[in-house]
C-alpha cells in the first residue's frame, strides 16, 4: 500500500516519464476543455448539444474529484496538502459541480475559477514547451493576465446575464466589458444594473489599477532586461540569457562557455 501511494504520488507529480507527462497532459486538456464548455454554453446551441456538453463536464468534474482525492490520499502531510494554495484551487474547481446538486446556485460562480489550475503546470515549465526561468516568468504573467479577465468575465456573465440578458448576451459581450473595465478605458457602452454586478465592476476597476500595471510593468521589465543579454546557455541550470560580460551563471555559479 505505502509502494502504491508513493508511486501515485510521483505519477501526479512528475513531468519526465512518459506516464507522468500523460497523466499531466491530460489534466492540463481536461481544464482547458472545461473552460471551452463554460464558453460555448454562453451561446445559443441545440439542446442536444448543450446535454452532451453538460454529460462532457459532468464526466470531467468526476475526474477532478478523483484526481483531488488521489493527490490527497497519497499526500504526506494531508492538512498541509489541504490548505496549500493548488489544492484550494482544486477544491474550488468541484465543490460548485456537488454543492450545486441542493441548489446554492452562486457556488457555481466558482467554476470559472478553474482555468487557474493550469498556474500549476507553467510553474513546472511544462506547457508551452518552456524551458528556461525567463520563459516561466513571461508565461506566468501573460497567464495572469488571461486568468484574471476570464475570471472576471465567467462571474459578471453568470451575475448579469439573468437580470441584463439584452446587453450580457454571450461570454465574448463580459469579455468586451472586463477588458474596457479593467484597463479603465469605459466606454460605457455596456453597464451592469445588478448590485453584485456592479460590485464585480468596482472589483474588476481595482484589481485592473493595481495589478495590470504591474504585471505588464514586471514584463516589460523583463523584455528590457533580456534585450540586454545575450543567449548562454547555463550547463549547470539550463538559464538561457546572461549579461554580456558574465563569466559565471548568476543563478547556479556554473562557469560559462
Amino acid at each position: 500500500m505505502l509502494l502504491l501511494r508513493e508511486k501515485t504520488a510521483f505519477y501526479l507529480k512528475d513531468l519526465d516519464t512518459p506516464v507522468g507527462k500523460a497523466i499531466n497532459l491530460a489534466i492540463a486538456g481536461l481544464v482547458l476543455l472545461s473552460s471551452i464548455i463554460f464558453v460555448a454554453e454562453t451561446y445559443h446551441i441545440p439542446d442536444t448539444v448543450r446535454l452532451n456538453l453538460n454529460a462532457l463536464d459532468t464526466i470531467i468534474l468526476i475526474i477532478f474529484a478523483v484526481e483531488y482525492l488521489l493527490r490527497l490520499w497519497s499526500s504526506d502531510n494531508k492538512i498541509q496538502y489541504i490548505f496549500s494554495f493548488y489544492a484550494l484551487i482544486d477544491l474550488m474547481a468541484i465543490v460548485p459541480y456537488f454543492i450545486g446538486i441542493i441548489d446554492i446556485s452562486f457556488i457555481r460562480l466558482l467554476r470559472w475559477f478553474r482555468i487557474l489550475r493550469l498556474i500549476r503546470f507553467i510553474d513546472k515549465k511544462f506547457l508551452f514547451g518552456i524551458s528556461s526561468e525567463d520563459g516561466v516568468i513571461f508565461a506566468r504573467i501573460l497567464f495572469t493576465l488571461f486568468a484574471i479577465i476570464f475570471v472576471y468575465s465567467g462571474l459578471i456573465y453568470q451575475v448579469e446575464h439573468p437580470a441584463n440578458p439584452k446587453v450580457f448576451v454571450t461570454f465574448l459581450d463580459a469579455f468586451y466589458f472586463s477588458v474596457v473595465t479593467m484597463t479603465t478605458v469605459g466606454f460605457g457602452d455596456v453597464t451592469p444594473v445588478s448590485e453584485l454586478g456592479r460590485l464585480l465592476t468596482v472589483l474588476m476597476i481595482l484589481t485592473g489599477i493595481a495589478l495590470i500595471p504591474w504585471q505588464v510593468g514586471d514584463l516589460i521589465k523583463r523584455l528590457v532586461k533580456t534585450a540586454n543579454q545575450v543567449e548562454t546557455v547555463c550547463l549547470g541550470c539550463g538559464l538561457a540569457f546572461h549579461d554580456v560580460d558574465a563569466k559565471f551563471c548568476k543563478i547556479c555559479g556554473t562557469k560559462l562557455n
